[in-house]
């Protein structure tokens, strides 16, 4: 993984420590119950009678503006396919079929929803991990922490990359919202320390302060005696979400402050928590909390935290001293009558190190965006580290979701996901024998992403069109968060649903993203613009080939099997334009090499399985950031 630097090393300007950051003027679900049961439910002897997975399309011919053409002969699908069945009945013995209860779409308990054994990262921790020589004292303040309180991608990193800091040795708390959607028992040890007051909007608000352990990382949740952070969501509640993260951010000091916690490094996430170093500094710094300094962690520039004046002021700093240029205003509304500020560009300029989540999204946070200006007045502190992912959580030998497990030295577990998943979800007929299944003559493309614009929904509906016309399968996983679109998608879903070529589910569970990535010959991901992207990372660790547009973290971690000139770091197929004719030559690409090239498709299968794309390598990185700042 690649660190890029936005220029030397910072410099600050002094204010009462040469390390304050220079102000530059311009001339569900949790580790709780998690089961297994394949044998636990009983299914629903009504079958859906559902034609055999063949390959619709004996000739085909595959063509895209370049002038690429492919054709699949008929007597070479026949001669794969009989390879295939060749290599299927000598694995029989291993395939695990004889003790699997096979799930069906009429099972009145989803196949994903059985129980399973109970999940226990930590006990998977690698003891084999070196302790660093520098240890420190870090503490993140965020919005979201998985699986506890996880939307996005955010959660994530703050779980993996704290998990991986700890198994570095390092002292690591998370603070976190106390939401009222968190069930309790979810989390281990859970017990309340204290009650302090904070303060918002001329008010002390009694606080509580409650510790307890997700997956064996400490974490202290912050209970406001408000209304603040109630609700059956992590966001959208009923609350103002800017004045509640305002109030959060200043109730972290503030416990800083009330119980003498002093560490080296507060890191902080998102526009959410961007207002905890113009406190720190502004604020806290003049009290008793004068050890830490701050890193920001910049996971997507699509919203900037904008406020009013008066709002900011509401957490007990003068929202008009922070309205200059090299301060807090937002860019967009310089010369506007009321000109507002931007909490996530107070952020950038308050905090001694800000790192964005993949080398080429930070070029290009550089070179677009309302923000670029004040990233390259601070570019000397400006740092791009590609996420990882927790491969002790996704880790196809050892999970528990999975009928089958499987690793890069034998991939036959794969085939057995595969037709698990495509049986359960009424891709395959019920009656259909596995003894009888070739996994190679149908592939089966994986979508598991928020339904949102940026991750490019007219291309996830093209994708969708298209893998049916090349005769492959595709599942979508997801949620959308607005109504236009997700009334989109129920109407997709509902024309897909006596079909056995798509399924739609408006929904995501943890357990079936699981099955599905295990299940999956190609995962896509063909986002308009992508921070960094777990989706082809996660893909690849279960052997899922991914198809991906050249954009951000998704350029940085998959290289085009038809570029030559990278023919030993390739692993996917890619894309750069946002039309569907682009995207229709990615998928083209695949599915020639898919069926012409078996071997050489499990080749590259137990290539991209190998890959390290863990946090140990990124967590290194953030420490060499720490470092480099701490005093």
């Amino acid at each position: 993984m690649e660190l890029v630097k936005g220029g030397c090393c910072s410099s600050f300007s002094s204010h009462s420590s040469s390390v304050r950051p220079k102000l530059i003027r311009r001339s569900n679900r949790c580790n709780y119950k998690y089961g297994y049961g394949y044998k636990t439910v009983k299914k629903n002897r009504n079958k859906e009678n559902i034609a055999h997975l063949l390959n619709p399309f004996p000739h085909v011919h595959y063509s895209h503006s370049g002038n690429f053409e492919t054709p699949i002969h008929q007597h070479r699908i026949k001669a794969l396919n009989q390879v295939e069945d060749e290599k299927l009945e000598n694995s029989n013995a291993d395939s695990g079929y004889e003790n699997l209860e096979w799930p069906s779409p009429n099972d009145e308990i989803p196949f994903w929803k059985r129980e399973f054994p109970l999940l226990n990262i930590a006990s998977r921790a690698s003891s084999l991990v070196e302790h660093d020589s520098n240890l420190m004292h870090i503490v993140h303040v965020t919005a979201e922490m998985a699986p506890l309180a996880k939307v996005g991608g955010l959660g994530d990193v703050v779980t993996g990359l704290a998990r991986a800091c700890i198994l570095r040795g390092h002292d690591i708390l998370v603070m976190l919202p106390f939401y009222e959607c968190i069930p309790k028992h979810c989390i281990n040890n859970l017990e309340l320390i204290n009650t302090y007051n904070s303060y918002h909007d001329g008010n002390w608000v009694p606080t509580n302060a409650y510790r307890g352990e997700v997956s064996n990382i400490p974490v202290i949740f912050i209970e406001p005696s408000n209304h603040f952070f109630k609700g059956h969501s992590i966001y959208g509640g009923s609350y103002n979400e800017l004045e509640a993260y305002l109030f959060f951010s200043r109730a972290c000091l503030e416990w800083m402050q009330v119980t003498g916690k002093q560490p080296d490094i507060i890191h902080v996430h998102e526009w959410q928590t961007s207002a905890v170093p113009l406190l720190y500094w502004d604020m806290y710094r003049y009290l008793s909390i004068q050890k830490p300094r701050v890193v920001l962690t910049i996971h997507n520039m699509e919203h900037y935290g904008e406020c009013n004046k008066e709002q900011f002021s509401k957490c007990g700093l003068d929202g008009s001293l922070y309205g200059s240029e090299e301060k807090a205003v937002d860019d967009r509304t310089i010369g506007h009558n009321p000109e507002r500020l931007s909490l996530l560009k107070g952020g950038i300029v308050y905090s001694n190190a800000v790192v964005t989540v993949s080398p080429t999204y930070l070029k290009e946070t550089l070179c677009s965006g309302w923000l670029a200006s004040t990233l390259i007045r601070h570019r000397d502190k400006y740092s791009g580290i590609l996420n990882g992912i927790d491969t002790t959580m996704w880790n196809p030998a050892t999970d528990i979701y999975l009928p089958s497990k499987f690793d890069a030295s034998n991939i036959k577990g794969k085939q057995t996901c595969k037709f698990y998943v495509q049986r359960g979800l009424g891709l395959a007929a019920d009656d259909m024998s596995p003894r009888g299944y070739s996994s190679h003559r149908v592939p089966l493309v994986v979508c598991i992403t928020r339904l949102v614009r940026q991750k490019g929904l007219h291309l996830i509906i093209q994708a969708i069109k298209h893998v049916k016309e090349l005769g492959g399968q595709m599942v979508v996983l997801g949620k959308a968060s607005e109504g236009q679109v997700e009334k989109q998608f129920q109407d997709l879903a509902k024309s897909h649903s006596l079909g056995s070529s798509v399924r739609i589910l408006l929904m995501y569970s943890e357990e079936l993203s699981h099955m599905l990535y295990a299940a999956a010959d190609m995962v896509v991901v063909p986002s308009i613009y992508e921070p960094c992207g777990l989706a082809q990372m996660i893909g690849m660790r279960y052997g899922a080939v991914p198809i991906v547009r050249k954009t951000g973290g998704l350029a940085d971690t998959v290289f085009d099997m038809d570029n030559d000139s990278q023919s030993d770091i390739a692993n996917g197929f890619v894309f750069e334009g946002i039309d569907e004719a682009s995207l229709n030559w990615a998928l083209e690409r695949a599915f020639s090499h898919y069926r012409e090239r078996p071997r050489e498709w499990d080749d590259t299968v137990k290539k991209v399985m190998q890959m390290d794309n863990s946090w140990n390598n990124t967590a290194e990185k953030y420490i060499d950031i720490y470092n480099s700042v701490k005093g």
